[in-house]
């Protein structure tokens, strides 16, 4: 059973992205659980709830005109009804028209705490951050709740201090 759960939240990790991509935002009804807690360095904000996690998402990917969110390097460790996942993260964003070029392209990785429910995996607490980025900071624009950080982490300094 361990390697179905691994299938199952692997798929409900890449789902993430197409979601975002495909603003079919009712899609995180199946990767989040009601309750998500998402903090989102890149963001430079949190959110508890899914309906919020949700507004605000569309918000944000809704100003721009395309953006790619990439996921991949999984790794999957299932306790029971628990789960924790690790993934890398690539996201491309696109706003047409901002002044110092179109693009805005990050990594970073994603820190997961996932729960079985009667639907399924679901994640219940995502931590985002930022490592890298290049392109133009001003793609990214103040919205709403968002209010972008590029401020970088070192995953080695997460992991020495006990992240």
């Amino acid at each position: 059973m361990a390697v179905q759960d691994k299938i199952e939240i692997v798929e409900a990790l890449n789902l993430y992205g197409f979601a975002l991509d495909a603003h079919q935002w009712d899609l995180f009804d199946r990767v989040f659980s009601e309750d998500v807690v998402a903090e989102f360095g890149p963001a430079g904000a949190a959110w508890t709830g899914l309906a919020d996690f949700k507004r605000s998402s569309a918000e944000f990917h809704e100003t721009l005109d395309s953006h790619q969110h990439t996921m991949m390097g999984h790794l999957v460790h299932v306790d029971g009804d628990k789960a924790n996942a690790f993934s890398y993260g690539n996201w491309l964003l696109i706003r047409e028209g901002a002044g110092g070029g179109s693009t805005w392209v990050g990594t970073g990785w994603y820190d997961d705490e996932l729960i079985r429910t009667d639907r399924g995996w679901r994640i219940n607490h995502r931590v985002c951050r930022l490592m890298s980025w290049r392109g133009n900071p001003s793609v990214p624009q103040p919205n709403q709740e968002h209010k972008p950080d590029t401020k970088t982490h070192i995953m080695r300094d997460h992991s020495e201090a006990g992240r």
